[in-house]
């Protein structure tokens, strides 16, 4: 439980104050631990790091693949698959990962990171390659570098209503995977 309680604090740490807010003193604060009881769960701020990325983005594949697999079309996976993704923006999971991503992690949490985008990319190509795509894994790659665009802009806080930058995001995703 008190694992559980100081990768919540995590949590709200990152989406509040990005990276630097993650500190052990300040764990220990949220969670009412002792600055040392922190360590005895977590060795450095890379190893909460890599655990938040092994707790939560396995569950946000689950979210993007469910929406997937509602879709009754390659261009119903490809819409569900970014709008998934970027309905997840606003979830307080996501936005610690992204304040951690912009942050100077270790290799072992960027492979972690990479390795769960890497599952993400995988989800698509399927649905890419029945729409005729000659190198789906490039075009799922691409992708998600529009998706990655528009949650960046969603994150910045953009003058766009969210909803705006989501609608224009799969509209040039579905123009540009259609060819």
């Amino acid at each position: 439980m008190q694992r559980g309680a100081l990768l919540d604090a995590a949590r709200s740490l990152l989406s509040e104050g990005g990276t630097d807010a993650l500190t052990f003193p300040a764990l220990a604060e949220r969670t009412g631990l002792a600055r040392s009881s922190v360590y005895e769960y977590f060795r450095s701020r890379a190893a909460v790091v890599e655990e938040l990325c092994e707790v939560d983005f396995p569950v946000w594949a689950a979210e993007v693949e469910t929406a997937m697999e509602r879709a009754d079309s390659p261009e119903g996976k490809v819409e569900a698959y970014v709008r998934a993704q970027l309905a997840l923006v606003g979830d307080q999971r996501h936005r610690a990962v992204v304040a951690i991503s912009s942050s100077e992690l270790d290799a072992g949490a960027r492979d972690k990171i990479r390795a769960a985008h890497g599952g993400l990319v995988a989800m698509i190509v399927e649905a890419l390659q029945a729409l005729g795509q000659e190198q789906p894994r490039m075009a799922a790659m691409l992708l998600q570098g529009v998706v990655d665009a528009a949650v960046r802009r969603i994150e910045l806080g953009a003058a766009e209503d969210p909803s705006a930058i989501t609608d224009a995001a799969v509209s040039m995703a579905l123009r540009g995977v259609r060819g």
